[in-house]
């Protein structure tokens, strides 16, 4: 148990920056982070070593933010308001950043991560290139061909 000890003390950090890069929010960062650590736990035998273990764990937590998002769209939580803006205007501005997250979602690895962290994240692109083992110009290049493909989605939908 030592082992798993060690891979959690090491990597909770990247992990949770991760998360904060992808969700913006510290409070579901962390619960993301935990979740994230526990799957990896319990499927540690299918690490098979072709990549650091710290991109390993980003890509589940990737994962792991997704399907928090995809449960989120699924069942909006209506808060009652007071003094904001009309729940009609909230459902439309929910609709219009649902659609976005559809088109976005539609976009290819690895434009569709490298949207989400430069865009949700503000991560540079020397960062984002760090975190998917690449370099910064990499980053930049394949960060515009993302906008291209998703205007061209957007532009393919109207």
């Amino acid at each position: 148990m030592g082992h798993l000890t060690k891979i959690y003390e090491e990597n909770f950090e990247l992990v949770f920056k991760y998360l904060i890069t992808l969700c913006r929010n510290t409070d579901i960062a962390e619960e993301l982070t935990q979740e994230t650590l526990y799957k990896a736990i319990h499927s540690i035998e299918r690490f098979n070593g072709t990549c650091k273990i710290s991109v390993w764990l980003c890509q589940i937590a990737k994962h792991t933010y997704y399907q928090y998002v995809d449960k989120q769209v699924k069942q909006p939580e209506l808060a009652e308001l007071q003094d904001g803006p009309s729940i009609e205007q909230l459902l439309i501005a929910q609709e219009d950043k649902i659609e976005l997250y559809r088109h976005i979602h539609r976009l290819k690895e690895p434009y569709r991560e490298i949207f989400l962290l430069r865009l949700l994240g503000g991560l540079s692109f020397k960062e984002i290139g760090g975190i998917l083992g690449k370099n910064e110009n990499w980053a930049r290049v394949t960060f515009y061909r993302a906008k291209v493909k998703l205007q061209e989605e957007v532009k393919q939908n109207e």
